[in-house]
């Protein structure tokens, strides 16, 4: 018996291997049927999100040294792709409810037409006001811990109405999460919305109840709830509405509240997601709440924003990687992120863009299952914005002129939302330069898209590889394609 188990385990292993090769091989082979269709967004140019004549595959064994080579193996995949897509804050429902009727179609279909469009697939929304609001309000009167009083009347002026035409313009189903930026002034140590200050523990109960009657409130009102974060960026102490937990604190809220209280509301399979803040601290926030048992159970995965780079400092994605390393079994997604400090005379601006492909690339990469854009519309101020915390859009609407800006924001992120859909799976692609940025993807149809950046001045000629074929691909300066290999 010893004998046979000492021989046996190199023969499955050769088998194996030997299994993989063919399955490799008969994958490249059926890529030299395929074409390569490239739509391309590119700077000093009329390309946007353009299609090129479709291109064959060659064979190519060995690329030679000194060519540059984008390789792919779609044989090697990772995680899926819940959706991309942007928030849908009060400030986008203010901006577009003074749109003509004709503009609200066209920035619906532009954001949520698979055919006409980019195809956005899930969104964020907010739990009463946030920066991104007109001003501070909340769904209860001061006072009321009971929340007897509880009602979502405010958000039936625009929010609302605009959420249910999104939803029919995306086909009938989006998948949305919404965050709370602060408790209610009374439920606070500091006994307001703004400038941090934290949850006052007697009232945790209170503030967990909130949660479930939102989520209540919006279902009854036939806007359907996937999800909720636990807090909109808790470490900042913002000037606007926010609010502070250690991420001990965090832990205990949901371990001992918000899940408990989520479950016993029959809304145990709402998803919970934890962090949404930086990835600067993610990882700490990870270590703390997820190696805690009884908080880990109810947290379906972390949120993270862009923002730790804001001073000039370089993305911090490995974070992002760690996590997924560490937490295989967690789900994390990019929820928040925007051009800060809006300038109008940058509404042309091509970087706006790049920061959006680059973020893109890196944090799929990194193991997110999906990207969150913030407000999907703003005016021509920024705003509308409480406290002039005035910030870019994919969009912006000039109200005066009565048009509609698309930056080239909306066209790098378009290069992933229409591609890649839910359901989609990473696969293994690389860059022989780094001058080109890469990622790729394998729809549900099995058409595979291969996202590749180039962030230098120069055009570039490289070879899209797959196993032993090649197609010969040229990119323009600082633009982005999508090759959709069908």
């Amino acid at each position: 018996m010893r004998i046979i188990f000492v021989f046996l385990l190199p023969f499955l292993s050769l088998s194996t291997f030997a299994q993989n090769k063919q399955q490799k091989k008969s994958h490249s082979s059926s890529i030299a049927s395929k074409i390569v269709t490239v739509f391309s967004t590119a700077e000093n140019s009329d390309m946007r999100i353009s299609a090129a004549p479709p291109i064959g595959f060659t064979i190519l064994p060995q690329p030679v040294e000194g060519e540059i080579s984008v390789f792919v193996d779609p044989t090697k995949q990772f995680q899926t792709v819940l959706g991309i897509g942007g928030a849908l804050t009060d400030a986008s429902a203010e901006t577009f409810s003074k749109l003509s009727k004709i503009q609200q179609v066209q920035l619906l279909e532009a954001y949520y037409s698979k055919e006409k469009g980019i195809g956005y697939s899930i969104a964020r929304t907010t739990i009463h006001s946030s920066d991104f609001s007109s001003g501070s309000y909340t769904y209860v009167k001061e006072g009321d811990t009971a929340l007897k009083t509880f009602n979502i009347d405010h958000d039936r002026a625009y929010r609302l109405p605009f959420i249910k035409e999104v939803i029919k313009a995306a086909g009938g189903k989006i998948t949305l999460y919404a965050s709370p930026w602060s408790p209610p002034a009374f439920m606070k140590t500091n006994n307001e919305m703004l400038h941090g200050g934290k949850l006052k523990p007697a009232l945790s109960q209170s503030w967990a109840n909130y949660y479930t009657k939102f989520i209540k409130a919006y279902e009854k009102e036939g806007v359907p709830v996937w999800g909720i974060t636990v807090q909109n960026e808790p470490m900042a102490t913002q000037k606007w509405e926010s609010c502070i937990y250690t991420a001990e604190e965090e832990r205990d809220f949901l371990k001992n509240y918000l899940g408990p209280t989520m479950q016993k509301a029959g809304l145990g399979a709402k998803k919970i997601i934890v962090w949404d803040h930086n990835r600067d601290l993610m990882v700490h926030r990870a270590n703390v709440i997820f190696d805690d048992p009884e908080a880990s159970k109810y947290a379906w995965g972390m949120g993270f924003h862009w923002y730790e780079d804001w001073s000039g400092g370089q993305p911090m994605f490995n974070n992002v990687g760690l996590v997924h390393k560490a937490y295989p079994n967690k789900n994390i997604m990019f929820t928040e992120g925007c051009g800060e400090r809006f300038d109008y005379s940058k509404l042309n601006a091509w970087y706006l863009g790049e920061r959006y492909g680059r973020s893109m690339i890196n944090d799929f990469n990194n193991g997110s299952v999906g990207w969150t854009d913030w407000n999907i519309l703003l005016d021509e101020t920024g705003g509308p914005n409480h406290v002039g915390n005035l910030c870019f859009a994919p969009v912006h609407a000039d109200l005066k002129k009565g048009t509609l800006i698309f930056t080239s924001a909306y066209y790098y992120i378009g290069h992933f939302s229409k591609f890649v859909r839910p359901g989609a799976k990473l696969i293994n692609s690389s860059a022989s330069r780094s001058q080109l940025l890469t990622t790729a993807f394998v729809n549900q149809d099995k058409s595979i898209n291969v996202i590749v950046m180039n962030q230098s001045e120069n055009q570039i000629r490289y070879n899209l590889c797959i196993g032993t074929y090649a197609a010969v691909i040229t990119i323009l300066p600082h633009a982005i394609q999508t090759l959709v290999i069908k």
